[in-house]
C-alpha cells in the first residue's frame, strides 16, 4: 500500500441549516461503507465529522431550538445518555492509537538495531493492542433513539458515523501489521534491504496513528461541546 506522511484535508465547509448537516452526514455514510476507504480519508472524515459536531452546536443554539416541548426533552435526554458511551470510546480509541503509534516507535528502533527478537515481540505487542481495542466496539450500542426530533436525528447520524469511522481506522491499521500477505514487517528477517523498505512504511503508519490519536481527540471536544449546549436547553 502507498503511503502519505501525513493525510490531506479539504477545507471545511460552511454547513448553514440542518438540511446540509445532514447531507454531509450522507457522504460521510458513503466514505465509510465504501470498499476503496483508506486510512487517509478515514483520517479526513474524522476531521469533517468533528465539523459536523461544531454545525450541529451551532444549530442546537437557534432561537427555534431553545424551547423544546416533553416528548423532545425526552428524546434528547435519551440522545444524550447513548452519546456518553461514544465519548468514552472516543477518549478510549484516542489512548489506544496513543499506544499503537508508542510500539511503531519501539519497532522501528529494533529494526534498526537489528534485534529479531524484540522486533517480534513489538510486532505481537501490536497484534494483541488492536484485538484489545477491537473488544471495546462490542460494548458499543449502535441502538438508536427515536428520531422524531430532528435535533436529535442529526445527533444519532453524527452518534452512529463517530462509531463506525473510529471502527474502521482501527480495522485498517491493524491490517497493516497482522494480515501475512501485506505485512509491513512479514519479509523483515529476510534482506536487509526489505527492512530499509519497510521503515519507511511503519514511518508513515506512526504517522497516520497520530492524525488519528488527534481526530479522536478532536470529536472527544466537539461532542462536549454540543452536549454543553445541550445541557443549557435541558436545564432551561
Amino acid at each position: 500500500m502507498a503511503f502519505h506522511l501525513r493525510s490531506v484535508s479539504l477545507p471545511s465547509k460552511r454547513l448553514s441549516n440542518e438540511a446540509e448537516v445532514e447531507a454531509e452526514l450522507q457522504s460521510l455514510e458513503a466514505s465509510i461503507s465504501s470498499p476503496s476507504a483508506t486510512m487517509e480519508s478515514t483520517c479526513d472524515g474524522l476531521r469533517r465529522l468533528g465539523d459536523v459536531y461544531s454545525h450541529i452546536e451551532e444549530i442546537i443554539h437557534l432561537p427555534s431550538n431553545q424551547v423544546c416541548s416533553i416528548q423532545q426533552r425526552k428524546e434528547l435526554d435519551a440522545e444524550m445518555e447513548s452519546s456518553l458511551e461514544l465519548m468514552d470510546l472516543c477518549n478510549a480509541m484516542q489512548e489506544n492509537f496513543a499506544e499503537l503509534k508508542t510500539t511503531i516507535q519501539d519497532l522501528l528502533v529494533a529494526l534498526r538495531r537489528g534485534d529479531d527478537a524484540s522486533t517480534q515481540a513489538k510486532i505481537h505487542t501490536y497484534i494483541r493492542l488492536v484485538k484489545k481495542a477491537q473488544k471495546q466496539f462490542k460494548k458499543t450500542s449502535k441502538k438508536a433513539t427515536s428520531d422524531e426530533c430532528k435535533l436529535v436525528k442529526l445527533l444519532l447520524k453524527a452518534r452512529l458515523a463517530a462509531a463506525c469511522l473510529l471502527e474502521l481506522a482501527l480495522c485498517l491499521v491493524a491490517k497493516e501489521v497482522a494480515t501475512p500477505k501485506r505485512s509491513l514487517v512479514s519479509k523483515a528477517f529476510q534482506k536487509r534491504s526489505v527492512v530499509v523498505c519497510k521503515e519507511e512504511q511503519l514511518q508513515a503508519l506512526e504517522c497516520i496513528l497520530g492524525d488519528f490519536e488527534h481526530g479522536a481527540e478532536l470529536l472527544f471536544r466537539r461532542m462536549i461541546q454540543s452536549r454543553v449546549a445541550l445541557l443549557n436547553i435541558l436545564s432551561s
